[in-house]
């Protein structure tokens, strides 16, 4: 424990949901839901509004939609969601050279190896700095926690919601955390809190009261030494600047069950695609490709398979989840599949007698011809014609283009906006931008509307900084 305050938290209020609400003003002050949209998909964030009617993160959205019926149930928009991020931890970044990012909105700060506090007063002062710092570069609110250790100024943040700020003084500790849930403290989750409910145990004062020798017993001698030391306000835990991923992994659950096997070989490659395309991102490669299969009936599958060397090579990782694929019956419908990568490292090993084989495929024409080949990163997996395909058959019209709620679009005439729903061949958008001071006005066109296009989101403060593409 820290003699000062000196360990910052900062966790952005309902951030997804209030990004959404700083780009839409019509959504202001109302209940807005993100997260998937298909009757299997889950809350990712509700925003205060929403949670006054019971719906919360990780929620399935049919409950949720049960609960608020008049929200506003919106896709996700992750390229803005990192673009804002970016932003706040550029700001803490100013602070102190020791960042320990959690997620894209929450991470803790080590202020004194920065040198800008080392006490209590300073400490305040700081956080208050960085609180305004963000509303005026990024339009959203974030709340502060500052304590001594890691896990005191993360419950300060919790304390400190919505758009505030909590400082904890070294030496209150024991009577803070007295009084609280068992379940406040790092380690304890539901079936953990469960066994010490039955113990006896619902605060963190019976916690500290039942001595070392009991949790041990209950829990175990890791876990128990570990939580009751928690239960009087020690924690030595450091802020670490750099967290080493251990893997990296993509997954879809598909709103209907895949039955056809060719779709769901076609769905894992693209799986495999994403993967490998975010592995790139962190500049790693890796040596073990995993499969991830929920079937019909929820049971999951999970197969592996470990390369000679490691890999960032889309083909060798989308080659070795279709053989995992092949071992793993789907017969009876397929509700999830995941694609990922372990056993990280820094640099790629090729795979010289893969590509030796691949090499010689193509000098001697051998397996499927160049122009039946899987599509390539500008070819969308399942946008050439499917293995039933036959000459004689009718040409299929051109596909409707799919609108989702929340969605960026710009039009020819009316300029940027956002899609408010879908359906019918109908498509209605509301016409407003982060920097409006009254809502847009709505108007509804045909889905194929050719002056009506997919847009790049807006920087959620005029002028700052162009939104990347997704």
């Amino acid at each position: 424990m820290r003699p000062a305050p000196t360990i910052l938290h900062l966790d952005m209020d309902a951030f997804f949901a209030a990004a959404e609400q700083a780009a839409k003003p019509s959504l202001r002050g109302k209940p807005v839901v993100v997260g998937g949209l298909g009757p299997r998909g889950v809350v990712a964030t509700a925003s205060y509004e929403a949670r006054r009617f019971g719906v919360h993160s990780a929620m399935p959205m049919a409950q949720a939609r049960r609960l608020a019926p008049n929200a506003a149930y919106l896709v996700p928009r992750f390229s803005l969601y990192r673009a804002v991020s970016d932003q706040v931890m550029e700001l803490l970044r100013r602070l102190s050279p020791l960042v320990e990012p959690l997620s894209l909105d929450e991470a803790f700060v080590d202020l004194e190896a920065g040198g800008v506090a080392a006490d209590a007063p300073a400490a305040r002062a700081t956080g208050e700095r960085l609180r305004r710092d963000i509303l005026e570069v990024t339009g959203l609110t974030g709340s502060v926690g500052l304590a001594g250790s890691k896990m005191l100024a993360k419950i300060a943040s919790e304390q400190a919601k919505p758009d505030g700020l909590v400082l904890i003084e070294p030496g209150t500790e024991r009577e803070l955390l007295g009084p609280m849930s068992v379940r406040i403290l790092p380690g304890v989750g539901p079936a953990t809190g469960e066994h010490l409910r039955r113990a006896g145990m619902t605060t963190v004062a019976d916690l500290a009261g039942a001595g070392e020798d009991e949790l041990v017993r209950l829990l175990g001698k890791a876990h128990g030494v570990s939580l009751h030391r928690m239960a009087l306000g020690y924690d030595d835990r450091p802020v670490v600047a750099e967290r080493d991923a251990k893997s990296v992994s993509v997954e879809d659950t598909f709103d209907v069950d895949l039955h056809d096997r060719v779709r769901v070989r076609t769905e894992v490659e693209r799986l495999a695609d994403r993967c490998v395309s975010r592995l790139r991102g962190a500049g790693r490669s890796g040596r073990t490709v995993v499969l991830k299969v929920r079937r019909y009936d929820f049971s999951t599958l999970t197969r592996s398979e470990t390369l000679r060397g490691p890999t960032d090579d889309p083909a060798v990782v989308r080659e070795a989840a279709a053989r995992l694929l092949d071992a793993v019956d789907t017969t009876g419908g397929v509700r999830l599949l995941g694609v990922g990568v372990t056993g990280l490292a820094d640099y790629t090993q090729e795979d010289l007698f893969a590509q030796a084989a691949a090499e010689e495929e193509a000098r001697t024409g051998g397996g499927r011809a160049a122009d039946e080949a899987a599509p390539g990163p500008a070819e969308p997996a399942g946008s050439g014609p499917g293995p039933d395909a036959s000459a004689g058959q009718e040409p299929a019209g051109p596909e409707e283009r799919r609108w989702m709620a929340g969605q960026d679009v710009r039009h020819a005439e009316f300029g940027a906006g956002w899609v408010q729903g879908s359906g019918l061949g109908r498509v209605t958008v509301r016409f407003e931008e982060p920097g409006s001071v009254v809502p847009g006005r709505v108007r509804t066109f045909s889905t194929d509307d050719p002056a009506l296009e997919p847009a790049d989101p807006l920087p959620l403060v005029p002028g700052g900084p162009p939104v990347p593409s997704a």
